[in-house]
């Protein structure tokens, strides 16, 4: 590696690590202000919030880093036009593609992270958020045991509570099951009381009366001394099987896709499909963001004001791959099959900018034909 390349790739590396720190941070502080105010209002404690804030930095970081490497690209490469050490360069004899070697190499260097993160801290981070989640959902006496407001714990259910005793009794419960269209189930109980299981917590009602009402306007009513209901309402199935999937690591997700080929679970076989080819593909941001700023930026001649012009380019060709990213990945998870347009947003964050570098190098060439006629 020439000095040339270990001073720009000292540069790039400086600013990303500087960009990755505040972009962090930005990101965290948004997320961690959101889920202070739920865990904190829902009776939780502070350990609790920093816990379960802490394990969502992989995901954060990977998110991140491509916007890292994109800032700090787009960074060095005008200030170190201003200061004509790239106008040098270029003089000297530099093509394009010489000067982007060590942008590619950094490129190599925030894929890496992105890879190792993707395929196996994030699921490995998934995987305890979801342990913490469940033991946060079996201890539903701070989340839903609050006197005298309405509550919403799943879509078509309502809960209110007259009176909590000091000893966790439920005075005065009602509780409306809006879930089924074909009915509506309401339930009235003078006292209750919450049970835990082993899957889901369940209430123990007392002294009520169980109301339907159907389609037809029909009015049945069901006296009882004792009912079990169960706390979590809305059918988890799928979501389960897809926290599953998302909790694997991608050497996981290999062997199950091969043992679920030719199987009847062809559902099951694409989700795990979909998942692998999205943590393959995401890592290649790292690369095109870097070769993206540099590239664009490389069109730009010397001006003492700047490459503003390429800048802005180059954001808006950096948000259109994303919203190619953005819609490969809805496309995908209407129809897991299409899973190959998955790597269209990375190729064409590579690509374009190979194309950038070939029409730098063609203008200059065609600059110094210009000059030799002249």
């Amino acid at each position: 590696m020439s000095r040339f390349d270990r001073f720009l790739l000292s540069q790039l590396l400086a600013l990303f690590g500087f960009f990755s720190l505040v972009l962090v941070a930005v990101y965290w502080i948004n997320r961690a202000v959101l889920l202070f105010d739920q865990l904190i209002g829902e009776g939780h404690s502070l350990w609790v919030f920093l816990e379960i804030s802490a394990l969502s930095l992989p995901g954060v970081i990977a998110i991140v880093l491509p916007l890292s490497a994109f800032a700090g690209t787009v960074f060095v490469v005008n200030r170190l036009t201003q200061e004509s050490e790239l106008v040098v360069m270029q003089a000297t004899g530099f093509s394009p593609f010489r000067l982007a070697r060590p942008v590619v190499i950094f490129g190599l260097l925030v894929t890496l992270p992105m890879a190792i993160l993707f395929n196996f801290l994030v699921p490995a981070s998934r995987g305890i958020l979801n342990e913490q989640e469940a033991a946060l959902t079996q201890n539903v006496a701070a989340r839903f045991l609050h006197e005298g407001r309405f509550l919403h714990p799943s879509e078509g259910v309502t809960l209110f509570i007259r009176e909590v005793t000091p000893q966790s009794q439920l005075l005065g419960l009602f509780i409306m099951d809006e879930r089924n269209p074909a009915e509506r189930v309401t339930y009235i109980a003078d006292s209750a009381i919450l049970v835990r299981t082993e899957t889901n917590p369940k209430l123990l009602m007392f002294k009520g009366s169980l109301q339907r009402v159907g389609t037809d306007g029909r009015l049945s009513v069901t006296r009882f001394d004792d009912l079990s209901y169960d706390v979590v309402l809305s059918d988890t199935t799928n979501r389960s099987v897809r926290r599953a999937i998302a909790t694997m690591d991608s050497i996981q997700l290999f062997k199950l896709g091969r043992a679920l080929i030719g199987t009847p679970d062809q559902r099951s076989a694409g989700v795990v499909a979909r998942e692998l080819h999205m943590r393959l593909s995401q890592p290649l941001f790292g690369i095109g963001a870097a070769l993206i700023g540099f590239s664009t930026l490389l069109l730009g001649a010397y001006s003492r004001f700047g490459l503003w012009k390429q800048i802005i380019v180059a954001i808006l060709l950096m948000v259109s791959v994303h919203l190619i990213s953005t819609q490969s990945l809805a496309a995908v998870s209407r129809d897991n099959s299409l899973w190959p347009i998955l790597y269209i947003g990375p190729v064409v964050g590579i690509l374009l900018p190979l194309g950038l570098l070939w029409w730098a190098g063609r203008d200059r060439r065609l600059g110094k034909d210009r000059g030799a006629l002249a």
